[in-house]
């Protein structure tokens, strides 16, 4: 017997972007643009856009600026940071640009936020990399202080406020959600469980983030209870990529387009890549065998997440990297076939469905006898009425 979830998985994209260096950036970019708006029709419920100033591939530097435009282009899908670099920007001005895209996306819009993946933003922007992560700490309490109305006067070696307050308050009562992004270690997971806030596991089939899955979101509980809290686990959210097509061997091909030069820059430029598979002759078998991707059926995308449900205890929602390894087409028909053959293997979708025509299998020849009982009947009756008519 089928057990029906209390609550329906959700599913979304995780978008960087990844767009090769060869390719035109405007364009680009437009396509990320309908590629939510496609997510939007097919009913995916979350889209987390990133935020990156240098290495070329990942060239969204304000996801708040993707998210309005897609707020336009879209009617129900919900659009995350996916992260605000917080170090990199005053409390102040990131408070405001919340607070106004909640309104203008009446409350579809999500923060994640994090201390800021690529060295070299934090170089450029004279960061000290080793005080990302309390600067982070540092900006979203006192972004939070600031939702809720509060009025500050702070001083730090990196920003000052002087009776500062946000003019508009949240349109979401009482704050929009925010999620913490969390890779490897345990910082995540402690702001998470600190400020009532969700997980980003971004990377969470990779072998090191796999194995603290259960980890990190025990850290976020244990911190909750400290503050008289319990975790909720809707809000943790798993990213994983995945490319799907009717059998391996078409998705095989289909990425033949890009996964080369994905790896590539995924292996040279981003701090979080690791693991053999990556620098493997056939990194594509590689990354499958290593569980790190599904590059294959819908049925292999459900036993990645099952994996990842038993390893994580449970989640509310799953994120499929945006990574463009395939050809647009055949990117968009990857996300068609995760909405048509995976989501409802999860949420139950067709148990009704299955248990009505099975019912109706078992009693089909008494229900078919029935019907010919039923038909022979009429037709007994027609002729029957017409010997009477003729006998008057």
């Amino acid at each position: 017997m089928t057990t029906i979830r209390p609550n329906r998985m959700r599913c979304g994209i995780f978008m960087a972007p990844f767009h090769p260096v060869d390719e035109d950036p405007t364009l680009a970019l437009r396509r990320d643009i309908d590629l939510i708006a496609h997510l939007d029709r097919l009913g995916f419920d979350e889209a987390w856009i990133g935020e990156h100033h240098s290495a070329g591939y990942e060239i969204i530097a304000s996801p708040e600026l993707m998210i309005a435009a897609a707020a336009e282009r879209t009617e129900r899908i919900r659009l995350g940071t996916g992260v605000i670099s917080l170090p990199y920007h005053h409390p102040l001005m990131v408070a405001n640009r919340i607070v106004q895209l909640d309104h203008m996306t009446r409350g579809r819009a999500m923060f994640g936020i994090g201390p800021g993946l690529l060295p070299s933003d934090a170089e450029m922007l004279g960061v000290p990399v080793p005080k990302q992560r309390d600067r982070m700490a540092e900006s979203l309490d006192v972004i939070l202080r600031l939702l809720a109305g509060e009025v500050v006067t702070e001083s730090t070696e990196w920003y000052t406020l002087k009776e500062a307050r946000c003019q508009l308050l949240p349109y979401t009562r009482p704050r929009p959600e925010f999620a913490v992004a969390s890779t490897f270690t345990p910082s995540g997971g402690k702001l998470a469980g600190r400020y009532d806030a969700g997980m980003l596991c971004v990377a969470a089939s990779q072998a090191a983030g796999y194995d603290v899955l259960g980890t990190n979101w025990q850290v976020a509980c244990e911190v909750a209870h400290e503050h008289g809290r319990e975790m909720d686990r809707a809000v943790l959210r798993l990213v994983a990529p995945m490319h799907l097509a009717e059998s391996r061997e078409q998705a095989r091909r289909d990425v033949e387009f890009g996964l080369t030069k994905w790896v590539d820059y995924f292996s040279r430029i981003n701090p979080t890549a690791s693991g053999e598979d990556l620098g493997a002759d056939d990194p594509a078998e590689a990354m499958v065998k290593s569980g790190r991707a599904v590059i294959g059926t819908p049925d292999e995308a459900i036993a990645m997440i099952e994996r990842l449900e038993q390893q994580s205890g449970g989640f509310g929602c799953f994120l499929m990297l945006a990574h463009n390894w395939a050809p647009f087409e055949a990117t968009r028909h990857s996300y068609e076939l995760f909405a048509r053959h995976v989501l409802p293997h999860f949420n139950g979708s067709n148990v009704g469905r299955v248990a009505s025509l099975e019912w109706y299998t078992a009693h089909n020849t008494e229900l078919i006898g029935k019907a010919i009982q039923a038909a022979t009947e009429t037709v007994q009756k027609h002729f029957a009425e017409q010997a009477a008519k003729q006998k008057h």
